[in-house]
């Protein structure tokens, strides 16, 4: 792990218009932040893959909408798995519509009341909740449906709670980094998160999954392997979520700014709109595209074990090994794509990316006769993309803020993305429903990444902030103001030269 002692956390103020000046810090010195508070911070992350990889993509999802829920003597068995898929997809768009409606304000509040650790806690524990209540959803015959509607409606509480727990876990972020290290930190985090996915599959597969009779005489009756392993992983996040809570400091509310109300939130939100529409279009246009393709990227995992399931018939072990080279391709995958950011820029990493997740969607679509193998050889190429997509938008958003006021552009950025988080689910569902066959949602999660795609071509960025590569980087002369239109300023009058201005 890289060297964090003695590392001060940037804090710009929040209230403030993104793009205005950043006020004069007259506020006390921010607490030393070292190893152990990243360490605690990244242990959240490992954590939640208890969420992300378990519950919502490869585990209870899976099995949710697997023939374990279709009534035996069902007419069409297939029918009933793709109704089931397409209720999944529609109790994940609410959830997506509630983050969408419930994140501005809820994170705004957070901000204004400086008790970031409080939400962070709260919202942890009622995802935690909704885990262990997924115990309780049983394939028991007569009521399989109503079951699936069970699960459904625990899965969508737990995306709204996990979400808005998510909010205040990255504001976190920048109480413990500066701007120069934010990235490794961030960097620590994202691969905390990987790694702790295969660490709680394997576990899973080799004591309860796999075995016929597992751990502590575990068996699948009942689906008691699968709801066991949801209540462990509850365990593990709750357990893992506890050190950011008592070892990361947050910066509290300066004293002489007024608190803001859920009303005051919106309007906060609706000018920072207004002045990014007026002054930095290129970033607006972009926050709009990522939100789009980022929401296809998500459900690419969402829906993506759903669909190895039902449509390429792996069972439960193979889902999970299938995870497991998933996470580990994915990892490798945008570690490599890191590098090749700093060489060619993160918006033809973005532009590559999503281009190859198209190719290889449509590719499972086409081919969504041929097997397993097929699954195997486009799913990974799938999950090799992801990654890197994910990790060089956060990279191009990062060197287009304004200094000083990047706290409120990745505020921005995740309330953006929030607004979308209903698209991916809503396009899987409408496919699936109106075909009545479930490999057509493919479509519709490709179709929502096509659409990101084609907007991100229409932004136009401003040269000087390195979004094209090494190339694209312009350092300004001591004394001027940090921020890419400075930078294209005094590039345009000769006095600023090649060189990263981080």
């Amino acid at each position: 792990m890289p060297d964090h002692q003695n590392v001060t956390p940037a804090t710009p103020g929040h209230g403030a218009d993104i793009g205005a000046a950043p006020a004069a810090d007259a506020a006390s010195p921010s607490p030393v932040v070292g190893r152990r508070q990243v360490l605690a911070w990244s242990l959240w992350d490992w954590g939640s893959a208890a969420f992300n990889a378990v519950v919502t993509t490869f585990v209870f999802t899976r099995w949710i909408t697997s023939d374990a829920f279709v009534e035996a003597g069902a007419a069409d068995p297939d029918a009933v798995m793709a109704d089931h898929t397409a209720w999944l997809g529609w109790g994940l768009t609410i959830a997506g519509a509630l983050i969408a409606l419930l994140a501005p304000a809820l994170g705004a509040l957070a901000d204004a009341s400086g008790r970031r650790k409080v939400w962070l806690g709260v919202n942890t524990a009622a995802t935690v909740a909704a885990m262990v209540a997924m115990f309780f959803v049983q394939p028991v015959p007569g009521s399989l449906s109503d079951a699936v509607i069970l699960g459904v409606v625990l899965l969508s509480a737990g995306n709204v709670f996990f979400e808005l727990a998510s909010v205040a876990y990255n504001a976190l972020l920048l109480d413990i980094s500066t701007p120069r290290t934010i990235g490794r930190i961030s960097g620590i985090g994202w691969g905390a998160g990987y790694v702790g996915g295969i660490v709680l599959l394997l576990v899973l597969f080799v004591g309860f999954i796999n075995p016929e009779v597992g751990w502590f005489g575990v068996t699948g009756t009942d689906g008691m392997d699968i709801r066991v392993s949801v209540l462990l992983s509850a365990l593990w996040f709750a357990v893992f979520a506890i050190p950011v809570l008592l070892a990361v400091p947050e910066t509290p509310r300066p004293g002489g700014s007024a608190p803001i109300g859920v009303v005051g939130a919106y309007r906060k939100l609706g000018r920072d709109l207004v002045h990014l529409w007026r002054t930095r279009r290129s970033t607006l246009g972009y926050l709009v595209a990522s939100a789009v393709y980022r929401d296809g990227l998500a459900g690419v995992f969402t829906f993506g074990a759903v669909i190895a399931s039902g449509t390429f018939g792996f069972s439960a072990s193979e889902v999970i090994v299938f995870a497991i080279a998933a996470n580990v391709v994915a990892g490798l995958s945008t570690i490599a794509a890191g590098w090749l950011d700093d060489k060619i820029g993160p918006r033809r990493v973005i532009l590559g990316s999503l281009v190859g997740l198209v190719i290889s969607g449509t590719a499972v679509f086409v081919q969504h006769d041929g097997g397993a193998n097929v699954f195997w050889v486009w799913g990974l190429l799938l999950c090799a993309f992801v990654g890197p997509a994910q990790s060089a938008s956060r990279a191009l958003l990062g060197r287009i803020s304004d200094e000083g006021r990047e706290a409120e552009a990745f505020g921005l950025y995740a309330t953006t993305g929030r607004a979308a988080s209903f698209l991916a689910p809503m396009a899987f569902a409408t496919m699936v429903a109106v075909s009545g066959e479930q490999f057509w949602g493919i479509l519709g999660i490709v179709a929502v990444i096509l659409v990101g795609l084609v907007l991100m071509l229409f932004v136009r960025f401003p040269a000087g902030d390195g979004v094209d590569g090494g190339k694209d980087l312009v350092t300004v002369p001591a004394g001027t103001a940090g921020t890419a239109g400075a930078a294209g300023a005094a590039g345009a009058a000769g006095t600023a030269s090649t060189e990263d201005r981080r």
